[in-house]
């Protein structure tokens, strides 16, 4: 029996449903959740940026971080997710993937899911479809997953 997971995410959701078959129904397997992917910037934050001089004169400005708090969080959610996948994985609980994602999210996906796991992927669809329900996302993905 081919069993697959198919993964539904965007920055802030993402849903893994499993199916048992190549044309079963989805059923719905755990929800992970980033609240502070929906959180303005400057609730992310706990104080404005450090302060420095310039080498030449007297001048201050302020430092600039090299990736803003919202990217961050995107990160630090993309690879929960993929160590999620990956213990899936490690636990022969599915011989095929698929993932459904917002297309910014699933490049940052992209980067966090090694070979092993990449090798199981059977497709990508680059659509946002977090917001619906298995039966609904069902009709959207191919016939024989």
């Amino acid at each position: 029996m081919e069993h697959s997971w198919i993964l539904a995410a965007n920055s802030s959701h993402a849903t893994i449903f499993t199916a048992d078959s190549p044309i079963a129904p989805l059923v719905e397997l755990a929800t992970l959740e980033n609240p502070a992917a929906r959180m303005k910037e400057m609730d992310l934050v706990s104080d404005r940026p450090g302060r420095t001089f310039d080498s030449f004169g007297g001048q201050r400005h302020a430092k600039a971080t090299e990736v803003d708090p919202k990217e961050q969080e995107q990160i630090r959610f993309a690879k929960t997710i993929a160590d999620r996948l990956e213990r899936g994985r490690l636990g022969h609980e599915f011989e095929h993937l698929a993932i459904v994602a917002a297309p910014d999210f699933l490049g940052e996906l992209r980067t966090h899911i090694g070979a092993p796991l990449k090798a199981l992927v059977s497709y990508e669809i680059d659509k946002d479809y977090t917001a619906l329900n298995a039966r609904e996302l069902r009709t959207r993905l191919p016939e024989r997953l």
